[in-house]
């Protein structure tokens, strides 16, 4: 029989947790078994760097509500699943919990949720929310991003190490064109760098400027890639640029992942990032003792936004030089420029 709802506080609010011993991850060799209640403790415990991540975003909660057990798989397009990304308010949201409207990429809109205090992300765990994923825009110019986020992502061959060593080379690069750029882990085996943007440009440019990025650091760092299809990345760290589309988001910053263990993508200062052993370290259990020790690393975020002219004008010089568009995602409609969305294996001989 389920547990009885208990009250948490949240921000001074009191949030309910239904059903709170449930077993949402069970114990590892590193972790103890880790209950509802306990997640949803997390995420007010973190409420610092958490919310600097998720205030006024449109965010798509990533539910399990069953618990992240041996077996279970997420939803993706076009398949079933024991979890899956809420991009619609969920029905029964408090009277406190506020909405974004954001346009998909087919001109559908939608209301979404739109954290703007810590209460609305316990409630989002109460209702089975492991990840947070924030568009990289505010609500109140929701065409326009304020961040350019870069995806650093291993493949088979690679690992976290080598993503880690790649991340150096780009904040070398940024830091050469005066951007200064935030990392943290993935809550897996990549790294993400954050990079605050004046928010004047679409979507596409803000992509364009990803992938101007992304050939640069190819260019200056071995083992890169921003090859789209797989079977072309080879044991290479792929820069996935297509995360910076309208409707592709990341794990926030202190978010949970979904994985045996409970880790968290965690913000790391640049010398910190390379003294990493293992980024599980980072998990439920050690995060919110270390931001209430050092703070957020990326707490001066917002301090500066940062122009994209200069990647703008890489990408202007490698359209001139023969290098054009990059393919978009499957479910995106086509679009200008973009080169067949095949598979080199699978395309046809002309």
């Amino acid at each position: 029989m389920a547990s009885e709802a208990v009250e948490i506080d949240a921000g001074g609010r009191s949030v309910r947790v239904s059903s709170p011993s449930r077993v949402i991850f069970p114990a590892t060799e590193r972790t103890t078994e880790i209950t509802k209640l306990e997640v949803a403790q997390f995420y007010v415990d973190v409420e610092d760097g958490l919310m600097r991540a998720l205030r006024n975003r449109p965010t798509t909660l990533e539910r399990w509500p069953k618990g992240v057990l041996a077996g279970m798989k997420l939803s993706t397009a076009g398949s079933t699943g024991d979890a899956f990304y809420q991009k619609r308010v969920p029905r029964g949201a408090p009277p406190y919990l506020e909405t974004a409207r954001i346009t998909f990429p087919s001109g559908r809109e939608a209301d979404e949720v739109c954290p703007t205090e810590i209460a609305s992300a316990a409630w989002a765990a109460h209702m089975g929310t492991i990840t947070f994923h924030p568009w990289p825009v505010r609500r109140d110019r929701p065409d326009h991003p304020d961040e350019l986020r870069i995806d650093l992502d291993p493949q088979p061959g690679t690992d976290f190490h080598d993503a880690v060593r790649v991340a150096g080379d780009l904040h070398s690069l940024l830091d050469e064109i005066g951007i200064t750029a935030y990392p943290k882990t993935s809550g897996n085996r990549g790294v993400h760098v954050f990079i605050r943007i004046e928010p004047r440009w679409t979507f596409v440019d803000v992509r364009h400027a990803a992938i101007a990025l992304g050939r640069e650091l190819a260019r200056r760092s071995n083992g890169v890639t921003m090859n789209w299809w797989k079977e072309e990345r080879g044991a290479n760290i792929f820069v996935d640029f297509n995360q910076n589309c309208r409707d592709r988001t990341m794990a926030s910053a202190y978010s949970l992942r979904s994985i045996a263990g409970a880790p968290v993508s965690t913000p790391v200062t640049w010398d910190e990032l390379t003294d990493v052993k293992d980024p599980r370290d980072f998990n439920l259990h050690t995060v919110p003792s270390r931001l209430a020790k050092i703070g957020d690393p990326h707490a001066t975020i917002d301090d500066v936004e940062h122009s994209l002219d200069t990647l703008l004008e890489w990408w202007e010089r490698d359209l001139s030089n023969g290098l054009g568009e990059m393919p978009f995602p499957p479910d995106y409609p086509k679009m200008p420029g973009e080169p067949k969305r095949v598979q080199p294996s699978k395309a046809k001989s002309p």
